[in-house]
């Protein structure tokens, strides 16, 4: 089968298994193999990494810058929705995955290549997220997933073959974890973490200060929401991945956003994984803020109970799946009227929300007022309360 293949689009991020991978497709297939990477955040030396991928055995290298896209067009329609996976996991790496594969099936087109591969293991999530993403594009795409088929079936095996080959890799044997970077967070797994009682080196944290070793003074900051969407930060007003570079600064310099979870993989086993995700941190509480005071009490609740659904489709990989378009859809109808300002503090790895205000604000002073009022008659809440009792009350007569 191997002889049928005769160009490969390959997901190229520049680390330890898809630096392997280019060099291990090519001596597999006999064919060409172009590498596409996709600038999402990971402030990787972009130059070094084509390069890297040309010295490696790439025939071409497409580096597509792609941080607006990811945030506008993905980061912010899951936090339209306040996505957040078994409570903790803000989605970094699901979100991401979609925006790759369908980047690397145009260039596949473009290239007339016949077969696209990608450097996910046959244990994790980002297969079926790669792949699923590939087929809801093309129903025949041929796909060559080398974990699932090769022996190197450890980290240790690819740092062997990439020794053997001359091919220059971020991995060492000191820290073998896996990392994987974008503007919404950095996540590590493997190596020393696979250990749930193990804490993680202070020294493996990237965007985010020690809260221990955090600025002594809170800082204030203020966010400006346009239906759903954050657009100025202290009114300057930002593109959204400029906004999230920010966020992520301000969060990261108050160590705000580390997540230590073991979470359900969607292939049946739990991994464990620790996230920085500073500026998604603040983003979500500020962003539920503004709801509260703007979104309809049976509207929220409505969304709220789609939030798991929505998180599980994320990370399950059905970006590009009908329900998940219908469930956008309901989502954004939520966001109409979510748009105001939302005041914050920044301490020592806390994020406190302080006011928000709104010109679309459905919140009044006079309704919910203590004092006296001339809007709501306290007496009627008796009628109400014993209305909402009836049953209660049938079913304990009913007993006696």
């Amino acid at each position: 089968m191997s002889n049928t293949v005769k160009k490969i689009v390959l997901a190229y991020s520049g680390g330890l298994d898809t630096s392997v991978i280019l060099r291990w497709l090519i001596e597999t297939y006999r064919c060409e193999v172009i590498a596409f990477y996709a600038d999402i955040g990971q402030e990787d030396d972009l130059k070094q990494i084509e390069e890297n991928a040309l010295k490696t055995g790439a025939s071409k290298v497409y580096i597509d810058d792609l941080q607006e896209t990811f945030v506008e067009n993905y980061v912010f329609p899951a936090f339209r929705a306040n996505a957040i996976y078994e409570g903790q996991y803000l989605l970094g790496t699901s979100l991401a995955r979609p925006l790759i594969a369908k980047r690397q099936m145009e260039v596949a087109q473009i290239e007339e290549a016949d077969a696209v591969g990608h450097g996910a293991t046959g244990k994790g999530n980002d297969q079926v997220r790669f792949e699923l993403s590939y087929f809801s594009m093309d129903p025949y795409i041929r796909i060559i997933a080398p974990w699932r088929e090769w022996d190197l079936n450890s980290r240790s095996a690819l740092m062997e073959f990439a020794h053997q080959h001359g091919i220059e890799v971020p991995t060492t044997r000191a820290k073998p974890y896996s990392i994987d970077r974008n503007l919404l967070h950095i996540s590590f797994e493997g190596g020393l973490l696979e250990d749930p009682w193990k804490q993680p080196p202070e020294d493996m944290y990237t965007l985010t200060t020690s809260p221990v070793d955090a600025p002594d003074e809170p800082e204030r900051i203020e966010i400006r929401f346009k239906k759903g969407d954050p657009v100025a930060i202290n009114n300057q007003y930002l593109s959204p991945a400029n906004l999230l570079k920010e966020l992520n600064r301000l969060g990261g310099r108050h160590g705000i956003g580390r997540a230590d979870i073991v979470e359900n993989r969607f292939v049946g086993m739990k991994s464990r994984g620790v996230y920085e995700t500073p500026g998604g941190t603040v983003l979500r509480a500020a962003h539920m803020a503004i709801e509260s005071i703007t979104m309809d009490r049976e509207v929220m609740h409505l969304r709220d109970s789609m939030i798991t659904k929505y998180s599980e489709l994320v990370y399950y990989g059905f970006w590009f799946s009908p329900e998940m378009r219908l469930l956008q859809d309901m989502i954004d109808q939520t966001q109409k009227n979510v748009t105001g300002t939302v005041r914050l503090e920044l301490y020592k790895g806390n994020c406190c929300i302080l006011g928000r205000k709104s010109n679309e604000s459905i919140y009044s002073e006079d309704f919910a007022t203590f004092e006296d009022d001339s809007v709501y008659n306290q007496k009627d809440a008796e009628g109400f309360i014993r209305l909402n009792a009836l049953r209660l009350r049938i079913a304990k007569m009913m007993k006696k």
